[in-house]
């Protein structure tokens, strides 16, 4: 009973019509499910993706009337995205700058190619070379040539105040690997440890700076949420049994309908989220015409009038 990899990552907008725009257009994503928040229906739930909506591909936003993120440590401080060889860094680089894009400059961290850049509202990203492992699926409708496209998510980096009892959720709880260090980049007097999860590989790596130097982040736009964690379909009843064993306070089983979850907070407050693959985003709508319409899970349905009375058009 495995972790697979990055699920998803969900972080918040304070602009969402804007975003939509930038996620689609400039980074060339597919919205592949335009839905409500269903702790908040006033709220946008947006989830990009690949071509085929694959699980680990999708980069998702809560629509909030946010201030900015301040930054800082107990958050989720990065997100890869991953791309297939340094030629399509060096066109990423060449687009970016030509959008007006905030950017860095190509650098080796890690052992891999990587592009840092920020959207709109300061989400830190960053383009991740993954030498064109595994499966890719791109969209044909996207901005994006095929061969550039974003591949999927990975790695995730977290910054922590300390190691110990992370580093026990991780392993002992989680059962993912402690791989290698490296300098955190911007706070070089610390140092970031690389959890490998499943199978390995960017798709399937947390990176925890480890950073007792910065005040505590304060959520808000341009801000992370969460991060999920993908598990096989069948593996779920186990996962919800292990975290009750191990007495670590969850929410129990939730199902979300595109993909059942089980939500916990690490040691140091970051919340943490174990999804399954299925059903998928396209259980309720066909696949070559997702994220075109509002799509509500079925048993909110009876609200939809209610539901889209209260959202501001995208």
């Amino acid at each position: 009973m495995q972790l697979e990899g990055i699920h998803h990552l969900t972080a918040v907008s304070a602009e969402i019509a804007r975003n939509v725009q930038f996620y689609t257009r400039t980074l060339g994503m597919r919205l592949v499910k335009k839905s409500i928040n269903q702790d908040d229906v006033s709220a946008y739930h947006l989830f990009y993706a690949d071509g085929m909506a694959s699980p680990g591909s999708d980069m998702t936003f809560f629509d909030f009337p946010a201030t900015p993120e301040k930054r800082g440590t107990h958050s989720i401080t990065r997100t890869g995205l991953r791309v297939a060889g340094e030629g399509a860094l060096v066109w990423w680089e060449s687009r970016l700058t030509e959008l007006n894009v905030a950017h860095g400059a190509i650098v080796m961290r890690d052992g891999r190619a990587t592009l840092d850049f920020e959207d709109f509202e300061g989400q830190r990203l960053s383009l991740i070379d993954d030498g064109g492992v595994g499966e890719a699926h791109p969209w044909a409708r996207s901005a994006v040539p095929a061969e550039r496209q974003i591949r999927g998510l990975g790695p995730i980096t977290i910054s922590v105040p300390a190691l110990k009892n992370t580093d026990l959720v991780l392993t002992k709880a989680m059962d993912m690997r402690a791989l290698r260090t490296y300098g955190t980049p911007g706070n070089e007097s610390t140092t970031t440890h690389v959890y490998a999860m499943g199978p390995g590989g960017p798709a399937a790596e947390l990176h925890v700076s480890v950073e007792p130097n910065l005040p505590v982040a304060q959520p808000g736009a341009g801000g992370v949420h969460h991060v999920a964690f993908r598990i096989p379909d069948a593996d779920y009843a186990d996962w919800a049994d292990r975290l009750r064993a191990l007495r670590l306070p969850n929410s129990g089983p939730v199902d979300r309908f595109w993909f059942r979850s089980l939500y916990f907070r690490e040691p140091n407050g970051i919340l943490f989220e174990i999804a399954t693959d299925g059903p998928g985003f396209a259980s309720d709508e066909p696949l070559e015409s997702l994220g075109e319409k509002l799509s509500i899970p079925p048993f909110m349905e009876h609200r939809r009038k209610e539901i889209e009375a209260g959202l501001k058009p995208l």
